[in-house]
């Protein structure tokens, strides 16, 4: 990493956590910026029914902590089959 990354880095890591996301967000948005407006349009949709779906009481939702908890017991079966 380049001094001018790392300092850049430094200073981004320091933002509150709203600001790092949306930054990352854009710095993706930067790597495909050609994206498809009908995909777009689809991920809006599903991302609007998920949160209808939770906001209705239809489904759990899950803490990340504990998923990662599961997902992490789920690799370490795995690796030992």
């Amino acid at each position: 990493m380049t001094e001018s990354l790392s300092t850049l880095f430094r200073k981004a890591s320091q933002l509150d956590q709203t600001d790092r996301a949306a930054l990352a967000g854009l710095l993706l948005e930067s790597l495909d910026p050609a994206s498809d407006a009908s995909v777009e349009a689809v991920w809006a949709a599903e991302v609007e029914r998920r949160v209808r779906e939770v906001d209705q009481g239809l489904v759990r939702t899950v803490p990340w902590e504990a998923l990662r908890d599961r997902l992490d017991a789920r690799g370490q079966a795995r690796d030992r089959n």
